[in-house]
C-alpha cells in the first residue's frame, strides 16, 4: 500500500518512472543506439507531470522534449530544463518574446511565420532561433505543401535569424492495420525522403529528419529516419488496442484512492443522481472521494469495474463530479481507508486503455484527463 502519510488528499496519481524507463528502453531496442528520441511531454507529459517524467527520460536517454504551446515550454526551462525542445504548435504574436527567451524550437510551415519569427530575433538580437521546416504529407494540419517545402528551406537559408535544425512530417494512420492506411504511411515517408534529397541538392542542411510518432515506430521501420517522436508509447500504451498482441508496454500512470463511507444497502436501494442503479440483494456500498471534477470520465458510469485487494468491483451509479460509489458485495470485510485503484499497471485491475474501450475513446484520453486537482506522486 502506497504510504499516505504526507498527503493532503486521498486521491493520487501514482507515476511509476521505473515504467517509464522501461518503455524508454523498448522503444531504444526497436530503434537501435544511433536514432535521437524526441519524448513529447505536451497536455503535462499526457497527464503524467511534464517536469518530472522529462527529468526521468532525459536521465534515460532521451535528447529532445515536445511541447505543444510557449506556456509549457516555459514551466520545462524554469524547471533548469536545458535539453532543446520543440514546438509543435504555433504560437500567437504575442508569445513570440518568450518563444526566443526560452529557446524553443517552433514548427515552420509557411512563409510569414518565418518572417515574424526572423524579424522578431534580429529585433531581439539574439543568436539565431532553430526551427524545423513542417511539411503536411497529408496530416491536415500544420506544414507547407510538399512542392513548397524546397523553396521554404531556401528562404530559411536565407535568413539571419533562424538555423534550419530539422525537416519532419507527421502520421495520421501509422497505427492502421488496414493495407490503404500502410500504403498511405510509406507514401508519407516517401514524399519527406524526397524534399530531403531535393533541400540537399540545393546544399542547404535540413537538419534532422523526423516523422515517427508510436505507430511509426512500431510498424514503419523507414519512418525512425534521424529521430523519433515519442508520445503514448513512452507512457505504457500503444496507439491502437489491436498492436497490444506484440508489444507489451507497462503503464506509468496508477490512479488510486481511498474509501471514505461504507454503508450496507436493502435491495432495491437507489444510487446516486438519477437512480440508475439499485442492487437486486443486499449489498455494501462504498463511497469514493473522486470523480468527473478529478478526470475520472463521467461516461464510465455502470461500465467501469475497480480493483480492491486483487479483485475487482463494479461502479454502481452514476459518477458525480467529486465521489463515486462502487458495489463491494454483502461480504466484504472493506474498511474506510482502504486503498481502491481505479487504473493502472497491476494486471489484476483495469488500465487506461480498458477504461477508453467502455466509453469508445483512446488511453491519451483517460490520462490527460486526471487533472491539476489530482495530485501526482513519483514513484523512482
Amino acid at each position: 500500500m502506497f504510504d499516505y502519510s504526507g498527503s493532503l488528499r486521498a486521491t493520487r496519481a501514482l507515476i511509476h518512472l521505473k515504467n517509464l524507463r522501461y518503455n524508454l528502453d523498448k522503444i531504444r531496442g526497436l530503434i537501435g543506439p544511433d536514432r535521437k528520441i524526441c519524448l513529447a511531454v505536451k497536455a503535462d507529459a499526457y497527464g503524467h507531470g511534464a517536469v518530472a517524467v522529462s527529468r526521468a527520460a532525459l536521465a534515460r536517454g532521451v535528447n529532445t522534449l515536445a511541447v505543444s504551446n510557449v506556456d509549457e515550454g516555459r514551466e520545462l526551462r524554469e524547471s533548469g530544463i536545458t535539453a532543446p525542445i520543440i514546438l509543435m504548435g504555433y504560437p500567437v504574436e504575442e508569445e513570440l518574446p518568450d518563444l526566443l527567451k526560452f529557446r524553443l524550437e517552433p514548427f515552420v510551415g509557411d512563409e510569414e511565420f518565418l518572417r515574424r519569427i526572423d524579424q522578431a530575433v534580429r529585433k531581439k538580437g539574439h543568436r539565431p532561433l532553430d526551427i524545423h521546416i513542417a511539411v503536411d504529407t497529408g496530416m491536415g494540419r500544420i506544414g507547407c505543401p510538399p512542392e513548397n517545402a524546397p523553396s521554404l528551406a531556401l528562404r530559411a537559408d536565407a535568413l539571419e535569424g533562424v538555423r534550419i535544425a530539422g525537416l519532419c512530417t507527421h502520421f495520421p494512420v501509422s497505427d492502421s492495420e488496414e493495407a490503404d492506411d500502410k500504403d498511405f504511411t510509406r507514401q508519407q515517408i516517401l514524399s519527406l525522403s524526397q524534399i530531403r534529397k531535393e533541400i540537399l541538392s540545393m546544399n542547404i542542411n535540413p537538419g534532422l529528419i523526423h516523422a515517427a510518432n508510436s505507430g511509426g515506430i512500431l510498424q514503419h521501420e523507414p519512418s525512425h529516419l534521424d529521430m523519433v517522436r515519442l508520445g503514448i508509447s513512452a507512457y505504457g500504451y500503444v496507439p491502437d488496442s489491436w498492436l497490444s498482441k506484440n508489444y507489451k508496454l507497462k503503464p506509468v500512470m496508477e490512479l488510486k484512492t481511498r474509501i471514505s463511507f461504507l454503508k450496507t444497502v436493502p435491495a432495491g436501494t437507489s444510487i446516486s443522481y438519477g437512480r440508475t442503479w439499485a442492487p437486486e440483494h443486499p449489498t455494501v456500498v462504498a463511497t469514493l472521494p473522486v470523480g468527473y471534477g478529478d478526470g475520472y470520465s463521467r461516461l464510465l458510469s455502470g461500465k467501469a469495474e475497480v480493483l480492491y485487494k486483487g479483485k475487482r468491483y463494479p461502479v454502481a451509479g452514476r459518477i458525480c463530479m467529486d465521489q463515486m460509489m462502487v458495489d463491494m458485495g454483502p461480504d466484504t470485510d472493506a474498511r474506510v481507508g482502504d486503498e481502491i485503484t481505479l487504473f493502472g499497471p497491476d494486471p489484476a485491475g483495469p488500465d487506461a486503455e480498458e477504461l477508453a474501450g467502455k466509453i469508445g475513446t483512446i488511453p491519451y484520453e483517460i490520462s490527460c484527463a486526471v487533472n491539476k486537482r489530482v495530485p501526482r506522486t513519483t514513484i523512482a
